[in-house]
């Protein structure tokens, strides 16, 4: 059986509860009134209104039912829990490459992962490397082209 835990931080586990508020009370509706106004066009068979409408319409369940599952088995990460120099799920980690500039990653759940804005996945390989190390210590990461080693420069409570 998977393992049903998603780990994540209490910011995150907001945003999901703010996303199901508004796919349910907001997009859902507009989806069937869509779908309602595709049906008044008329023969189904060549309607791509209601087509499309249909195929909207499995998306927002799809990702109703998926954040309802999230929710009910989210495993929500205090930082605070854990030692101030220890990383793990919502802390802000400062890791360095030798002779490159630093990088400053804020470790969070898979669902709120968004590496545009600097969260990454505890998922990825650099996550899995650093989470249970501590500040100064060297740590070896392994990616699907080849290895390299960071150095733990600072963690703090993102």
């Amino acid at each position: 059986m998977a393992d049903r835990s998603y780990p994540m931080t209490a910011e995150g586990k907001k945003k999901l509860e703010e996303e199901l508020e508004n796919l349910k009370k907001v997009k859902r509706p507009e989806v069937i009134n869509r779908i309602k106004i595709a049906r008044s066009f008329g023969d189904l068979s060549e309607n791509s209104e209601y087509t499309s409408a249909k195929d909207e319409q499995s998306v927002v369940e799809s990702r109703i039912s998926q954040i309802i599952e999230m929710l009910q088995y989210a495993n929500v990460i205090d930082a605070d829990d854990v030692a101030h120099d220890e990383v793990s799920i919502g802390k802000k980690v400062t890791v360095q490459e030798d002779g490159e500039e630093p990088d400053v990653y804020t470790i969070v759940g898979a669902a709120e992962s968004d590496p545009d804005s600097g969260k990454i996945s505890n998922d990825s390989p650099i996550a899995k490397a650093l989470l249970g190390k501590h500040t100064g210590d060297v740590v070896t990461v392994e990616t699907p082209v080849g290895s390299y080693e960071v150095t733990v420069k600072a963690v703090e409570v993102a």
